[in-house]
């Protein structure tokens, strides 16, 4: 196959890439301590380029040379190398609620559990008190303090301070676990507004000085006018590459035809 299909073929995937990255931060624009992504598209001097045989896709293996087809070296193909987590901080939204808070650290992270005991990390301050007297987020996720999930019985009054401390029916009973990453923009989004440390994002460390803004939500950090105009930008440049194919195609159609006259 012609190397200038692969090299518009790369060209839309990675553009098909940074729409659905975009699509899925303006998704989120009202969602509370929502982090947008960043796609990185990164090309390459140059690329080897084989076909796989199709046999090896089905657990069958056949000896060399009849695994690949080498088709050639390209230059300049690109591909979208990853994305990446925007720390900037969101605007904050007075609610006027005491179970609204909000981080004025933009690289603070609260601390969330599901049942299992698995860890995760949001900037989202929105809590509930469940059913059975803990804090939770409106997903149900356990909001973690220096002792564990923070648990207020059956206080009439829930509260939180300026450092962090929660406060039942006026007596201070938890904490908030507030954590840092060394590498926060490597954190791994997990779906509900949850993300995950990763190998490049580091392990957690408290924050040690913690501070909170009470009555007040994070909101998404997301800016739509730079995501319209990369969608924009995104679907013109997958217009172009689809051309481009058209173009390769319709080149070494004639090619052949002239070729094959006699």
């Amino acid at each position: 196959m012609h190397k200038g299909i692969y090299a518009g073929v790369s060209a839309m995937m990675v553009q098909q890439g940074v729409t659905d990255c975009a699509a899925n931060n303006l998704a989120n624009v009202d969602t509370a301590g929502f982090r947008a992504r960043k796609p990185i598209a990164k090309s390459f001097p140059e690329v080897l380029m084989e076909r796989v045989d199709p046999a090896k896709g089905q657990g069958e293996i056949p000896p060399w040379p009849w695994r690949s087809h080498p088709i050639g070296s390209a230059s300049m193909n690109q591909v979208l190398s990853e994305t990446y987590m925007s720390t900037d901080e969101g605007n904050l939204q007075v609610t006027d609620s005491p179970m609204d808070v909000a981080l004025t650290d933009e690289e603070g992270f609260f601390v969330l559990q599901d049942g299992e005991g698995n860890q995760f990390y949001s900037r989202s301050g929105h809590f509930l008190v469940n059913e059975g007297g803990q804090l939770v987020n409106p997903d149900g996720y356990l909001l973690v303090g220096d002792g564990g999930p923070i648990d207020v019985g059956e206080a009439a009054a829930v509260s939180f301070t300026d450092d962090g401390q929660v406060i039942a029916d006026g007596i201070a009973v938890a904490q908030i676990d507030i954590v840092g990453f060394e590498s926060p923009t490597a954190l791994r989004q997990m779906g509900k507004n949850l993300l995950a440390e990763t190998e490049d994002s580091g392990a957690p460390a408290p924050v040690e000085v913690p501070q909170v803004a009470v009555g007040v939500l994070e909101r998404s950090n997301v800016n739509v006018v730079e995501e319209m105009v990369r969608l924009i930008e995104a679907q013109r440049a997958y217009e172009a590459a689809s051309k481009g194919i058209q173009t390769s195609d319709d080149m070494t159609g004639q090619l052949i035809t002239s070729l094959a006259k006699p």
